[in-house]
């Protein structure tokens, strides 16, 4: 018998408690002893419940509850999560969250802790809800040098840009519809702006690369000025629009990170994902590329993923060695205004010719672009490879030639 322990019900807390009770012998037989829970932490009441016996308000009582070797962590944010999850840690209980934004921040130090004291500090749940990616990545890709990993993280962002692609929605109108399913948070801000995506591309590169990324070092552009006139124009291009994280090591060790929308081709694996699913494409040296496929989010995938890790907590004999990184200096990703790309721009111009003389001045082997219905006063065309630092340049250029920059987006082939 195994006893744990939930902080948090709400959607991932309540949906561990739902998995656990439906799958009972099946998960009692993959994990060879039966598990169950003896204290769900939440400030809340919750009397109704049919369990409402093992809630508490108070952290030291699982704490201290020297049968409870293993919690799970489903309270979400910074503060009070890694203050516990250390205590946790140090008290020699291993710890499985789906905290994403905790992992990304704090990962490093946590996982030290966790092989100071012999347990595990587990997050499958943090990338992609169901989507199996973690483990996959420091296991049975482990023979590989991963080249690069790039994937749709956001469940969100691309049903907001299916619902523009496929049925010519406006940003408006998709992300009220993703609120009204409950995809989307009233305050959207984490999912549409990139923060979400950014924290999870942050945990797989430091799991394939060894040194820890942190959110606020990475390149972060959000899908909300994405307009009609821009999945027009990637149409017309044979692409579609999808809101990436995207992370590859460079020959000098450094990390190639960022967070945003781009154009892809229709012909590529993750333009073929659509609606809320999530996919993360990994190619290793050996093995070529490997695509990801699942549900990204919700209440039962995730906590699946969750009690996937409980199952290998209890079976495991010692911590996990290979899911971990070290702690890095500030000094791992290198600066995007380096990297040299393909990119799409958009411009309001008041004298076409004047516009066109300039572009084909300035810009790298450009391509004009139409689209259907285009105002007289707008053009837009795609670059051929350029460092990121002159297409930025080339931005205060334009203002002071009275063009107006519109859109910018990078095009991955």
């Amino acid at each position: 018998m195994v006893n744990i322990a939930i902080m948090g019900h709400g959607t991932v807390g309540s949906g561990v408690v739902e998995v656990l009770n439906i799958n009972a012998d099946n998960i009692c037989s993959r994990a060879g002893q039966q598990i169950r829970i003896t204290r769900i932490l939440d400030l809340r009441e919750f009397n109704d419940l049919p369990y409402s016996d093992l809630f508490t308000k108070d952290f030291n009582d699982i704490l201290n509850d020297d049968s409870i070797s293993i919690v799970v962590e489903a309270m979400g944010g910074l503060n009070p999560s890694y203050e516990f999850t250390k205590a946790l840690l140090q008290a020699g209980k291993s710890v499985v969250t789906s905290n994403k934004e905790l992992v990304a921040q704090k990962g490093d130090k946590l996982l030290a802790i966790a092989k100071e004291n012999n347990v595990n500090y587990l997050f499958e749940a943090s990338v992609g809800g169901g989507m199996p990616i973690i483990r996959p990545l420091h296991f049975c890709l482990a023979a590989n040098k991963i080249e690069y990993i790039q994937g749709i993280l956001n469940g969100t962002t691309n049903f907001i840009m299916t619902k523009m692609v496929k049925d010519n929605f406006s940003f408006d109108q998709a992300l009220e519809l993703a609120q009204k399913k409950g995809y989307a948070e009233k305050d959207p801000t984490a999912d549409i702006g990139g923060a979400d995506a950014n924290r999870k591309i942050c945990i797989l590169a430091s799991l394939a690369y060894g040194k820890h990324i942190y959110p606020h070092e990475v390149h972060q552009y959000g899908i909300n000025d994405i307009t009609l006139a821009d999945v027009e124009f990637a149409k017309s291009m044979g692409c579609v629009i999808k809101l990436i994280g995207r992370a590859t090591q460079l020959e000098n060790g450094k990390v190639s990170i960022m967070v945003c929308p781009v154009f892809l081709p229709v012909s590529s694996k993750l333009a073929k994902i659509d609606d809320v699913y999530n996919a993360v494409v990994v190619k290793g040296n050996a093995v070529g590329e490997v695509l990801f496929v699942g549900a990204g989010a919700g209440k039962m995938p995730t906590a699946s993923a969750i009690m996937a890790d409980v199952i290998y907590a209890v079976k495991a004999e010692n911590t996990s060695i290979s899911q971990s990184w070290d702690s890095s200096d500030g000094m791992v990703v290198s600066n995007y205004r380096e990297d040299i790309m393909r990119f799409y721009l958009r411009l309001k111009v008041d004298d076409i010719e004047k516009a066109k003389e300039f572009i084909f001045e300035k810009y790298e082997s450009p391509v004009i672009l139409s689209r259907i219905n285009q105002p007289d006063d707008e053009i837009a065309f795609k670059t051929g490879f350029m460092l990121e630092d002159k297409v930025k340049k080339l931005t205060e250029e334009l203002e002071n030639n009275g063009f107006k920059q519109l859109s910018k987006l990078r095009i991955i082939d």
